[in-house]
């Protein structure tokens, strides 16, 4: 990323983190009247926040992971309870709303002992909220990873494949806050499927190679029959997508950029497909769904791995019998799921499109806040069936 684009990206940030941090402090610390210590110290460390947020992502990759760790752990933690207090005090405000065209009605004055009382009450429930909410979500983003079953069914699957396996992984996201141990404990759970095939659907890395090569090593210990496939995310191209190329290839890790591979043996295979992350583009990257099918026989099974589910209008129109992706993390901290219907035509599950079937994992990692409320992480086993 260039210089000026930092800083746009930046003054974007810093100005959106300071407008909520005030509205925080506005509602919870100034309409709340607090005792004078308690409103200063709330102060100083809303203040301190705000600076913080925009400045964590620039400052984790250049800073030794030993400060880096901590900080991305406190500031994107602050981020999903920043989320959840952000909800509580937008309902605050509508009771609000509801109270004072209630006393309008009515002909009532306003109760400033009321008011206070109501402004303190609702300081209170929405921390409590925030707390509770947030504490069940960072069990379920750092607690072991589950495995979803799920069952195929798929027109031109040969009748000897049936029961063909795949396990996906996706938007682990190894950077900030998830390491080593993380990763090693994800290899051991796909590894224990026994899988013949292991999808990685992108959103990998959040980091250089340099960086982040020690706690990607693990997933050099991947096995499958018929091997470890990677496309790439939105997110490698963050983080020198070349790079991670080279080093998941040196993993033993096939990366598929717009080609295709036989997946099975001379008796009876499908096709597996996977292309670029859907913007990716410039420096020979970029989907090309076309050039990954060309010369294909139209009446073998395919499936393709691509990063974002919108893909999936093309796919279905270029006989893709099933596509795999990731991307939206389920919606990672209800209710935002709803806000990514807004770019993906799928959040998560197994959808028809046409005549393609596309599955969309909620992730098995996480981005930013280490919570998953109402969103959480898989490791796909996925088994195949003929009609």
């Amino acid at each position: 990323m260039s210089w000026g684009r930092l800083v746009v990206l930046l003054a974007v940030v810093g100005t959106l983190s300071s407008s909520l941090h005030y509205y925080l402090w506005a509602r919870l610390v100034r309409d709340a009247s607090l005792p004078a210590p308690w409103t200063r110290v709330l102060t100083i460390v809303l203040v301190t926040l705000a600076v913080a947020m925009p400045l964590t992502m620039p400052l984790s990759r250049v800073l030794p992971r030993s400060f880096a760790l901590p900080l991305s752990v406190t500031i994107f933690t602050w981020m999903g309870l920043l989320f959840f207090l952000f909800l509580g005090v937008v309902f605050g405000d509508l009771f609000r709303a509801g109270v004072a065209i209630f006393d309008r009605v009515r002909g009532a004055d306003v109760d400033p002992s009321r008011r206070l009382l109501i402004g303190r009450g609702i300081a209170l429930v929405t921390g409590l909220f925030a707390a509770g909410v947030g504490g069940f979500g960072i069990a379920s983003a750092r607690g072991s990873v589950g495995i979803k079953k799920l069952a195929v069914k798929l027109k031109r699957l040969p009748a000897s494949m049936r029961g063909l396996t795949i396990a996906q992984i996706t938007d682990v996201h190894i950077g900030p806050t998830i390491g080593h141990d993380f990763i090693a404990d994800v290899v051991e759970r796909t590894n224990a499927l026994e899988a013949d095939v292991i999808a990685i659907t992108g959103d990998l890395v959040d980091g250089s190679v340099d960086e982040l090569r020690e706690h990607a090593a693990p997933l050099g210990k991947l096995r499958a029959k018929y091997g470890v496939f990677f496309v790439t995310g939105n997110h490698e191209y963050y983080s020198g997508a070349d790079a991670w190329i080279a080093e998941l290839g040196r993993l033993g890790i096939r990366v598929l950029r717009n080609e295709r591979v036989t997946i099975g043996d001379e008796d009876a295979s499908i096709d597996l497909a996977g292309v670029d992350d859907f913007n990716a583009k410039g420096g020979g990257h970029g989907p090309d769904l076309p050039k990954a099918l060309a010369g294909r026989d139209p009446s073998r099974e395919l499936v393709l791995l691509a990063h974002q589910p919108r893909a999936i209008a093309e796919a279905a129109k270029l006989g893709v019998g099933l596509q795999l992706s990731g991307h939206t993390h389920g919606g990672q901290l209800w209710p935002w799921t709803y806000m990514v219907y807004l770019q993906q035509p799928y959040v998560s599950g197994l959808h028809r499109h046409g005549d393609a079937q596309i599955y969309v994992s909620r992730g098995t990692g996480y981005w930013g806040p280490p919570m998953r409320v109402g969103a959480p992480a898989e490791i796909t086993h996925i088994t195949l069936d003929s009609v």
